[in-house]
């Protein structure tokens, strides 16, 4: 029988993708529970099908209010931790720095718990973890994890990628986790009519806010996918994507989907997408960055001050690359 792992990835889509080679390669050797928001339910059956999930939204990763403790679920929380320590989980881990992992870690008993210490979380865990270098990508993260554990993934660059489709369809997603990573819509807009021009066909996808403004921009075609698995259905008809340093991206890149990435606060070297053909464009200098969600600003002036020639000139290449390909199919 293998040994139980409990896997703590509490935060967001471009996370869990990030984390996918370590999920499959986990399996090998443990019984595998993940512990994620719940669209991991969708994902698992398409990226991870052994892991088993347990859904749950964390009160710490609301992106406001978070520390109004008096709205937290708390005997929702205290049965879900009950109901784990039941469990008798051989070794827990978290890829983040986050005591608040490694207190959930430490209350639900694992035996060996893994993960990078901060602020004092050091009594929470067994084993403790040397950071990667300060520049390193997050998967490096879980590469430390994995060496601990005992199997290897493969580096950054080298992860197996399934094939996409070759076509000259083109999924643009113009939506992020944070409205400080996303480009402004009317130079997507633009964006998107250069493509046609160059015959590409534009499958347009946005977030829930983002679509009454698409709509007014007799964009009737745009897509606001409610779930992972609507995103997924756009993903498979295309051949490339365009976007902003959002998890659709990570989930485009880890389905096949060669990415081109528009970066803001946040730095490619730390979050760019895993497929090993993907672009990305960093934001213009800040001395605040990185900045994670929270800008300084009146507006996010690293993804602003990005102009529609500066992307278009990057992109012309990517696009001439990967529609060679297609032709050549």
């Amino acid at each position: 029988m293998k040994p139980k792992l409990l896997i703590v990835e509490l935060w967001g889509l471009g996370d869990l993708v990030i984390g996918s080679p370590f999920l499959r390669a986990a399996v090998e050797k443990y019984d595998v529970t993940l512990l994620a928001k719940p669209y991991a339910t969708e994902l698992q059956r398409r990226l991870w099908p052994d892991v088993r999930v347990i859904p749950v939204i964390a009160p710490w990763t609301a992106f406001k209010g978070k520390y109004q403790l008096w709205r937290w679920p708390v005997w929702t929380l205290a049965r879900l931790i009950w109901r784990l320590r039941r469990e008798r989980f051989a070794v827990g881990v978290s890829s983040r720095w986050d005591p608040r992992d490694h207190l959930l870690l430490a209350l639900v008993g694992a035996k060996d718990r893994l993960g990078y210490p901060r602020l004092g979380s050091q009594f929470f865990l067994n084993k403790r973890l040397r950071r990667p270098g300060p520049l390193c990508h997050r998967y490096e993260f879980w590469r430390v994890l994995g060496d601990r554990l005992g199997f290897s993934l493969p580096p950054l660059g080298a992860i197996p990628i399934t094939q996409a489709r070759v076509n000259r369809t083109v999924l643009v997603h113009t939506g992020a986790g944070q409205s400080v990573r996303v480009w402004p819509l009317t130079r997507f807009q633009k964006i998107i009519q250069r493509l046609r021009a160059e015959q590409f066909r534009v499958l347009l996808a946005c977030d829930p806010d983002q679509y009454d403004a698409w709509m007014q921009a007799d964009e009737k075609g745009v897509v606001a996918p409610g779930s992972v698995s609507g995103l997924l259905a756009l993903i498979e008809q295309a051949g490339m994507f365009i976007g902003n340093d959002s998890g659709p991206g990570h989930l485009a890149a880890f389905c096949g989907l060669p990415t081109f990435s528009i970066f803001g606060p946040q730095l490619p070297e730390w979050f760019a997408p895993l497929h090993p053909e993907g672009e990305s464009v960093e934001g213009k200098p800040c001395p605040y960055k990185p900045c994670s969600d929270y800008c300084r600003f009146a507006e996010p002036v690293c993804l602003t001050q990005l102009t529609e020639e500066e992307i278009w000139a990057r992109l012309q290449q990517f696009l001439a690359r990967h529609a060679s390909a297609a032709a050549a199919r």
